[in-house]
C-alpha cells in the first residue's frame, strides 16, 4: 500500500504566528484567549499546559481572570476589541493578516456605496468578526440565501468571502448573483486566503491518485471540512480525524494508495503521528496478506 502526503497541508503562517505569540514566555501564566486561538484540539491543550486560560467568547468577559487577553487568529470586530479595552484589559491581537484584509476590504466597499455581502458561514467566528462593525449586511452561503438579497432591496452589492471558502463555489455564487434581475451592480473581491486555496488544490490533485484520503484537523475547522468536501466531490472515500488514535485499520484493507492532508490549523507533529501510524497499519496489513497467500 502506497502512502502519499499532499504537496500543501498543515499549519499556515497566520496560525503559526498566533500560536508563537500565545506561547511567548512574556505572558508568564497571565494570558486569557477570547475564543479558540485556532480550531485544533491539540493546540488548545498545549496552550492550557503552557498556563494560558481560555474563555469561549466576549460574552464570557466576566470569567476572565488575567489582565492580558488575546484576540484569536480568526479576528474580531473593532467594537469587540474596544469592549475589552474599556473593561481594563491589555489586548494582544493575534488576528491573521489575511483575515484583517477581509475586514478592510468590506469597509472599503461600503465607503464606495456598495451594500456589504459576505459569502460564508454566518455563525463562524471569522464571519462574525467581519460583519461585527457594519451597520447592515448579508451573509450568503448558498443559492437558497438569494431571497435575502431580494428582500433587502439593495441592488448594488459589494461581495467578499470568508477566507476558508472553496474558490469554485464562491465564483459560481457570484456569477449567479450578478445574473439576478434584482441586482444592478456587483463589486466582488476574492478574499479566500492563499494557504487555504493551496491546500484545496493539493488535495484535489492528490485525490486523482488515491483510493482513500485521511484528512487531519479539528472537527470545527472550516477549512478542514472543505478538504473533506473536495474529496467527496471527487468521489474519493475520506475520513476526517483529529489524531492518530482515531484511525481504523479496517479503512485500509484492500486499499492501494492512501493520501494524507491536513487543515491550516493542524500542527506538523500531529500530521507526523498520523503518517507514522498509517505506515504501521500498512505494514501490518501487508504482513497478513503475505501469510495468507
Amino acid at each position: 500500500m502506497k502512502v502519499s502526503l499532499a504537496s500543501a497541508m498543515g499549519t499556515c503562517f497566520g496560525v503559526q504566528d498566533a500560536i508563537n505569540l500565545a506561547m511567548s514566555p512574556e505572558f508568564n501564566n497571565e494570558l486569557t484567549i477570547v475564543g479558540q486561538l485556532v480550531h485544533n484540539p491539540q493546540v488548545s491543550d498545549s496552550l492550557k499546559q503552557n498556563g494560558v486560560s481560555l474563555v469561549p467568547g466576549i460574552e464570557d468577559i466576566d470569567k476572565i481572570k488575567t489582565k492580558k487577553v488575546m484576540i484569536t487568529a480568526h479576528g474580531a470586530a473593532e467594537k469587540t476589541k474596544q469592549q475589552l479595552h474599556d473593561a481594563g484589559f491589555i489586548v494582544f491581537d493575534a488576528s491573521c493578516p489575511l483575515v484583517m484584509r477581509v475586514h478592510q476590504t468590506i469597509k472599503s466597499l461600503v465607503s464606495k456605496g456598495y451594500f456589504p455581502v459576505v459569502i460564508g458561514q454566518k455563525d463562524h467566528v471569522e464571519v462574525k468578526g467581519i460583519v461585527g462593525d457594519l451597520d447592515d449586511h448579508l451573509v450568503i452561503n448558498s443559492e437558497e440565501d438569494f431571497s435575502k438579497i431580494e428582500k433587502s432591496g439593495n441592488r448594488k452589492l459589494g461581495i467578499v468571502t470568508q477566507t476558508t471558502q472553496q474558490r469554485d463555489k464562491v465564483e459560481a455564487l457570484v456569477e449567479k448573483i450578478r445574473a439576478l434581475d434584482y441586482v444592478d451592480e456587483v463589486s466582488f473581491v476574492n478574499t479566500i486566503c492563499q494557504p487555504t486555496h493551496d491546500r484545496q488544490v493539493a488535495v484535489h490533485e492528490l485525490a486523482d491518485q488515491v483510493d482513500l484520503m485521511i484528512v487531519i484537523g479539528g472537527y470545527n475547522s472550516s477549512n478542514t471540512k472543505k478538504l473533506v468536501h473536495v474529496c467527496g466531490e471527487k468521489g474519493i472515500e475520506a475520513h476526517h480525524i483529529e489524531s492518530f488514535d482515531q484511525l481504523d485499520k479496517n479503512w485500509f484493507v484492500s486499499k492501494q494508495h492512501v493520501g494524507i492532508t491536513a487543515g491550516t490549523s493542524t500542527p506538523e507533529n500531529v500530521i507526523n503521528e498520523v503518517h507514522t501510524k498509517i505506515l504501521e497499519i500498512a505494514e501490518e496489513i501487508e504482513g497478513q496478506v503475505s501469510l495468507t497467500s
